[in-house]
């Protein structure tokens, strides 16, 4: 089931690959551009923008940085970011809707430095959001880093999505369990699945040396989505609220790296611009 990094292909075999300290050092960069981009765009996510001008900021920071924007024709994506607007849950495309005073937007990105993959996203309010909105959204970053607070050497994954159900659940919200986090590091989408929801003592028992997103995605209604005919667009079915906050982080020794936090102190974009207001 485990393997050692160096000793793996560079795809996805269902092997879940154990790091070495180098591949930590390839993973602080790769995270701190992805979220350093997303820093980028809290000034530049406001009423009046297209999501389409977000994607062309954040495809012209991660160029000139050095860097390559994974999602670009990726499984035929032709973007460098998703945006998910409201009840869209996940893979919202780039377009020309311009963003409305109470909008709240997801925004994912995900940056290649070096071989290396960095994978983050974040809520943002537009304006003065709802008070239902900004609840989900404080509930799903608590609920984000409840799970992360586990990990572990020695705990599975089953007590990483325990912890955010638990948290989601107790808040009166839903777990979206059609998509979940994933194995992460020279490969995108990596073993292992990465399961929002579950028990503890279910799911792999997590190493030192393992890296993986946690994303959870949480919604105000009920738990159920549909992909929209473009092949990418997921939204709630009863057209509720969803809400989505995701870092990439590494098991260490003693517990946990996260990779993508912000360079600018700007973890929740939802919660400034709230205050803001």
């Amino acid at each position: 089931m485990y393997i050692a990094a160096m000793e793996a292909p560079a795809r996805n075999t269902g092997q879940i690959k154990v790091y070495g300290p180098e591949a930590f050092e390839g993973m602080r960069k790769a995270g701190h551009l992805a979220a350093a981009c997303l820093d980028m765009l809290v000034a530049e996510t406001k009423d009046g923008v297209s999501t389409r001008r977000l994607d062309d900021l954040a495809r012209t920071f991660v160029l000139d940085h050095g860097a390559v924007p994974a999602c670009i024709f990726y499984r035929g994506y032709n973007h460098t970011i998703c945006t998910s607007l409201n009840h869209v849950v996940c893979h919202g495309i780039p377009g020309e809707r311009p963003l409305r005073d109470g909008d709240m937007v997801n925004i994912d990105v995900t940056v290649i430095v070096d071989g290396w993959h960095g994978d983050t996203s974040r809520m943002y309010a537009i304006g003065e959001v709802r008070r239902k909105a900004q609840r989900l959204m404080d509930v799903t970053y608590d609920a984000m880093m409840r799970g992360i607070g586990v990990i572990k050497p020695g705990v599975t994954t089953g007590a990483i999505g325990h912890a955010i159900q638990e948290f989601a659940e107790q808040q009166r919200c839903s777990i979206v369990r059609d998509f979940c986090g994933h194995g992460l590091g020279r490969v995108f989408h990596d073993a292992p699945n990465i399961l929002h929801y579950g028990k503890p003592g279910e799911g792999v028992l997590l190493k030192a040396g393992m890296m993986f997103t946690v994303e959870p995605m949480i919604n105000l209604g009920g738990s159920a989505v549909k992909v929209l005919n473009d092949g990418w667009t997921a939204v709630t079915k009863d057209k509720q609220l969803s809400a989505q906050y995701e870092h990439a982080v590494g098991v260490t020794e003693t517990g946990v790296e996260i990779f993508t936090l912000s360079p600018g102190g700007l973890h929740t974009p939802h919660s400034l611009a709230s205050a803001a207001a």
